[in-house]
């Protein structure tokens, strides 16, 4: 569950730090002074979270099998009672794909599974609407290149609640699924694939995933504080968490698809965990299996050529080419974990037996990495295996020259999940990329210069427009993007394809002009799903100059639509089917087994003085619209315990969210803003306005 570089949370707040005891115990026993790598280490997480507005943080380092560094820093909860420690458990989000595929790659080892075999062979209850699922192996569903569209998440992330509904409803939910792209013809992010990997390790095992961790994996590495939601951990052992939204801190999130991004761990027990890829496997895994892990999965389908990235896959991990060490010559794995409230990531030197782990709340898993980063860099030089660090790099400042006709034919329309961008370009050597789906956002501008490549004034990107094989256009964006006093991070991928054609009939094209401009709001989601926290639902988007399309999806019936693109890497991860039905005469979306009702069906909340929300026998969650007669009033919300409430502004931003624990909330209505009650079928919400 993998965020964009450009998601670092803003809220500032006050923190204390603490150091472990050990460490100067620790650090004798060898001529590296770990006491400074210590000091950089404190010193740059209290960076994260005075000058990033990250929450908290919790680092570790260990070096032939010692943990020589750790440390944590920030906010627990609001009463500072309970202090931050290396005990304190975070999400560590997809960095727990790593331990969907070691239970795999076991598996593999025991001649229980084999990787190249089809994937029915094993789970034959595997079925999707779409014949090519039939040859998705397992090294498919490791190395993101099984085709799936992504991310098939109904009730997966929710707060203090471990309903396992997403992992028990996926294989029913993929039935109604196509895939985007044949299998194994290129690797693209893919949430799902781990998900099914869990559901393939409990069923040739016999265990559940959460079993089959403790008893193979954590227990045999004493790793004593990485659990699952299905285990039973007292709340007060999590790292806390805040929303503006919410008054006070949040109960734990819960992500329960454990193999995709639902292990809670501690930045030391991630770093006795990294002992199985740096030849101390202890049995638990072979070093053959390991080495396997970590080769270039990702040239094994459509790639740009090998350039400084942090993305580069292998059997699980983001990268097995990590940017910077890849310039020393040295070799790193890493994988990040993103949930929507905790970010993770693990980097391990395979060949000096040494790895780093960096979790938070709130944050970036990519600014993590930067911190894990330093502190193995400063290790490696106070070691003499690095004698200088390189300085940053650039593209240079471009020179300006005309741009050809056969560059030219490259403007128009690119997408990307999510996006849509259009290419304007000048033959006197100038382009311009402007967000289509996001306008607010500045346009990027380009230099076109002789070499044929297109550089940004700062020389910090560079682009390339490349056809393909497959007749597909695409931008190749290679960037170096310096964070202050962290590093700096290397991405080279295809970021967005040229968008085809679409003709579509007069009637369908009615049809969509009549949704356009709509909202969906969310209404299958349980009451405790974290989305009422953050959106107040999805609106469709003509873009205009570009027809047969809304947002980066291309028009398919009157009642359909499917993001077509085919980008390797991160470019067209998540690229969900959006359908519609009706039901009752009023029309819902129906994506990737969320189910959200037309705006048309939403009426304005009651204005008397007294009212009740009652939640149907149909358990969806119920919206209202909030006149501006209603604006600035108070309303006092009486939420039993198995219900929550969501206000959002007239922009879709979440203002104030609640949960039944909290038993009354007072909330001031914003003008024309919306608001929704979820809870159980027959959950009555009692309302009083002033």
């Amino acid at each position: 569950m993998k965020r964009r570089l450009s998601w670092i949370l803003a809220v500032v707040l006050t923190f204390t730090m603490l150091l472990p005891a050990g460490v100067m115990a620790e650090s004798a026993a060898t001529t590296v002074n770990y006491q400074s790598i210590q000091q950089l280490a404190a010193e740059k997480a209290e960076l994260l979270v005075k000058a990033m507005g990250t929450v908290s943080v919790q680092y570790a380092l260990i070096d032939n099998g010692n943990i020589v560094v750790s440390g944590q820093t920030g906010l627990n909860d609001e009463g500072k009672i309970i202090p931050l420690t290396n005990e304190t458990m975070y999400g560590i989000g997809s960095t727990s794909k790593m331990f969907a595929t070691v239970a795999v790659m076991k598996l593999v080892e025991e001649g229980k599974i084999d990787l190249d075999k089809p994937l029915v062979q094993y789970l034959p209850e595997f079925k999707m609407k779409d014949e090519r699922y039939k040859k998705i192996t397992p090294r498919m569903l490791l190395n993101h290149s099984s085709g799936l569209r992504g991310s098939t998440f109904p009730n997966a992330f929710l707060l203090g609640d471990n309903d396992t509904h997403a992992h028990d409803t996926l294989l029913e939910n993929l039935q109604e699924q196509s895939l985007k792209a044949d299998p194994g013809a290129y690797s693209v992010y893919c949430n799902d694939g781990f998900t099914l990997s869990e559901i393939l390790v409990e069923k040739v095992s016999g265990l559940d995933f959460t079993t089959y961790l403790h008893k193979h994996v954590t227990s045999p590495l004493g790793m004593k504080h990485t659990n699952t939601p299905i285990d039973k951990v007292e709340a007060a052992k999590f790292a806390a968490l805040y929303h503006p939204a919410h008054k006070g801190q949040l109960p734990v999130e819960s992500v329960n698809v454990l193999g995709t991004g639902g292990i809670y761990s501690t930045a030391e027990d991630l770093a006795r965990f990294s002992q199985l890829f740096t030849g101390q496997g202890k049995g638990i895994l072979s070093d053959q299996s390991a080495k396997a892990m970590q080769q270039e999965e990702y040239k094994k389908g459509l790639w740009p050529d090998d350039k400084d990235s942090i993305i580069n896959y292998g059997l699980g991990w983001d990268s097995v080419k990590l940017y910077p060490f890849s310039n020393y010559g040295i070799k790193a794995v890493n994988k990040g974990g993103d949930t929507i409230l905790y970010h993770a990531s693990l980097v391990v030197l395979p060949e000096h037996n040494m790895a780093a782990a960096v979790l938070s709340s709130s944050g970036s898993s990519t600014i993590n990495t930067l911190l894990a980063n330093e502190m193995l860099l400063q290790t490696l030089k106070e070691k003499g295996t690095i004698k200088e660090f390189q300085p940053a790099k650039s593209f240079g400042k471009p020179v300006k020259a005309s741009i050809p006709a056969d560059v030219l034919k490259h403007a128009g329309y690119y997408g990307a999940t999510s996006q849509v961008m259009k290419v304007a370009m000048k033959e006197n050597g100038e382009m311009t990329l402007s967000a289509v789906t996001t306008p607010e956002l500045p346009d990027q501008k380009f230099v076109y210069t002789a070499d044929g490549a297109f550089i940004t004034e700062d020389g910090h990107t560079k682009v390339n427009f490349v056809t393909k094989e497959n007749g597909r256009t695409y931008i190749l964006s290679q960037m170096y993007q310096e964070i202050p006093n962290l590093g700096q991070v290397a991405l080279s991928h295809f970021s967005m394809e040229k968008l085809a054609a679409n003709d579509i009939s007069t009637e369908i094209a009615a049809a969509w002009k009549a949704r356009e401009g709509k909202k969906y709001y969310p209404v299958s989601e349980k009451y405790t799903s974290i989305f009422y926290l953050l959106t107040d639902g999805v609106k469709i988007n003509k873009v205009a100059g570009l027809p047969g399309y809304v947002d980066d999806k291309m028009i398919t019936s009157a009642v359909s639509a499917s993001n077509q693109l085919n980008i390797p890497g991160m470019g067209s991860r998540d690229t969900m089917e959006y359908n519609f039905i009706t039901k009752d005469g009023i029309e819902y979306l129906d994506s990737a087994g969320m189910l959200a009702v037309s705006e048309d069906a939403i009426k304005p909340i009651y204005l008397g003085k007294q009212s009740t929300v009652t939640i149907q026998p149909n358990g969806y969650a119920r919206w209202f619209s909030i006149p501006e007669a209603a604006a600035s009033k108070k309303l006092t919300v009486t939420l039993p315990t198995h219900s929550s409430v969501a206000v959002f502004d007239e922009k879709g931003t979440s203002v104030r969210y609640a949960l039944g624990e909290i038993k009354t909330a007072v909330i001031e209505l914003p003008a024309k803003g919306s608001i929704v009650f979820a809870g159980d079928i027959g959950v009555q919400i009692k309302l009083t306005l002033k």
